[in-house]
């Protein structure tokens, strides 16, 4: 883009009533990133309109087709969560690396691309001589990609550092250097990427208005490859459809989600073109597309966590630690007072105890647990979820409660990275009891999109791996080492719920689909 074109005038944000928000206008030329940053944090609850005009060029001076507008909602609370890294490819201790890869590190939440440099993320070897390479950022995949300047030597050892210069969009950085080490194998990977699954499937009828269009490869891929130019959804005809589009970089899912729902009994025609590329700059073999019809209806929808989502753990009455926890994200309380037992080094985030931020979470916690329970058509399945596959959907059981004993619960997703669980418990109980008790996700399930409704109290039993976002009325107990990746809210109604941890691992790192 031509950057003195994308100023405060052409990329302007609005409040209630049309007020304009003060700030200033920059862009990154190396990621083709244009960035508002506001002069004062945004007020609670307020919904904003971002807007990038006509005016915004081209660097061949060819202006916007039309106006790009989009709206969001701030939240009390203020981002202090420190980003980490999720993955890196290759990853650490990798054997064997093609020469000729690029070097990749995913975060748990996006970044403000201009920290991320040639002096922030490094690779070196042998030893401590500096490989040259450049360095980019995709909000795509959240990831950052060091490329080198020529191949890599065979058979070394090469370590990449991302520094705490690195930092989020709230200026959070890095909150340790973090790196990692891989070896190279005799030479390049010249091997073509392949689709392996799309969903919806070619030929696919009844897709539901609000579906994503998935496609997973084969290897690894380039997120900064995966855009509005290589990724394409038209119909009916060749109409062009606007979504938005994100990489799943665990699972290889790129994902094009339209802006808006999709007409009622149309086709519409995929398309991912060989401007696709893998990490060692192999593109797809040829242009692949495949075509599938809607039906009448939209698929289930996650429900909105508004403004406890910033909260890994959250409750109404008390907050109780014992030994030595690790929560990613913030804890909340109110209008209880008491939060015990975390020491320094526990919380990468904030704990915030009858503050604004906490008022607001109780409120939008209220609203949630409430939409969960109205939702309609659950389909009812044995209590016991141990050894189910279960597809995304709203599930129910004859005892109104659930519990997993005696093996695992898989969550398939089926290669929809969209995908929506909810579980339904009215005025009961969510029960996981050792030895055999995890949820596993796969082929693209997210743990942002799974929802425990627990109409009474949730127990993870000593070691259990949960996930999802559990949504308690009174009580939620995690026995010792048990881990959850998503949230802890109790009670969502009650005024008694309490929170119970014992050297456990909360984290809501990685929720990309909130």
């Amino acid at each position: 883009m031509d950057g003195t074109s994308i100023t405060i005038a052409t990329f302007a944000v609005t409040g209630p009533g049309l007020t304009p928000v003060l700030g200033a206008v920059s862009y990154d030329n190396v990621n083709n990133i244009a960035i508002f940053t506001p002069t004062d944090p945004l007020p609670d609850g307020a919904t904003f309109t971002a807007t990038l005009t006509a005016g915004v060029m081209s660097a061949a001076e060819v202006p916007l087709a039309a106006n790009f507008v989009w709206t969001f909602v701030a939240s009390a609370d203020l981002d202090t969560t420190a980003p980490t890294v999720l993955s890196t490819s290759p990853a650490a201790l990798a054997p064997s690396v093609a020469t000729n890869q690029k070097i990749t590190a995913t975060f748990s939440e996006p970044m403000e691309s201009t920290t991320l440099s040639a002096t922030s993320f490094t690779l070196t070897g042998p030893g401590l001589t500096p490989v040259a390479g450049a360095v980019t950022y995709s909000p795509i995949g959240v990831t950052a990609t060091f490329t080198p300047t020529t191949a890599l030597a065979t058979g070394v050892t090469y370590t990449a550092t991302i520094t705490t210069g690195a930092a989020d969009l709230a200026g959070v950085p890095v909150a340790l250097d973090f790196t990692w080490t891989f070896t190279t194998g005799l030479g390049p990977d010249a091997t073509a990427p392949s689709i392996t699954l799309d969903t919806p499937a070619n030929g696919d009828t009844g897709v539901a208005l609000n579906a994503g269009i998935n496609a997973t490869f084969s290897k690894a891929m380039d997120p900064a490859t995966l855009d509005g130019a290589t990724f394409t959804l038209v119909g009916p005809g060749p109409t062009p459809i606007e979504g938005k589009i994100t990489y799943d970089v665990t699972n290889r899912i790129a994902t094009f989600s339209p802006r808006s729902d999709l007409a009622t009994g149309t086709t519409y025609t995929a398309t991912l073109t060989t401007g696709a590329q893998d990490l060692e700059g192999n593109p797809l073999a040829a242009n692949t597309s495949w075509s599938f019809t809607t039906g009448s209806s939209p698929s289930l929808l996650p429900v909105d966590l508004g403004a406890v989502s910033p909260f890994a753990i959250f409750a109404q009455a008390t907050i109780t630690n014992a030994g030595v926890s690790a929560v990613n994200g913030d804890i909340g309380l109110t209008p209880g007072t008491s939060v015990t037992g975390f020491t320094a080094g526990m919380v990468n985030g904030t704990i915030q105890i009858g503050t604004a931020p906490a008022t607001a979470a109780l409120s939008a916690l209220g609203t949630a647990y409430a939409d969960a329970a109205g939702r309609a058509g659950p389909i009812t399945i044995a209590e016991n979820l141990a050894t189910q596959v279960l597809a995304p959907g709203l599930y129910i059981s004859a005892a109104n409660s659930f519990e997993i004993t005696g093996g695992t619960l898989t969550l398939d997703a089926k290669g929809d990275a969209n995908g929506v669980w909810i579980f339904e418990m009215p005025a009961s109980t969510l029960t996981l009891t050792a030895p055999s008790c995890s949820v596993v996700l796969i082929n693209g399930a997210q743990f942002a999109n799974v929802f425990w409704r627990v109409g009474s109290s949730a127990t993870l039993a000593a070691g259990c791996t949960a996930q999802g976002n559990i949504m308690a009325d009174t009580t939620i107990t995690l026995a010792a080492a048990a881990s959850l990746q998503g949230r802890a809210m109790a009670g969502a109604v009650t005024a008694s719920g309490a929170l119970t941890l014992s050297a456990n691992t909360v984290s809501t790192a990685g929720a990309c689909s909130q």
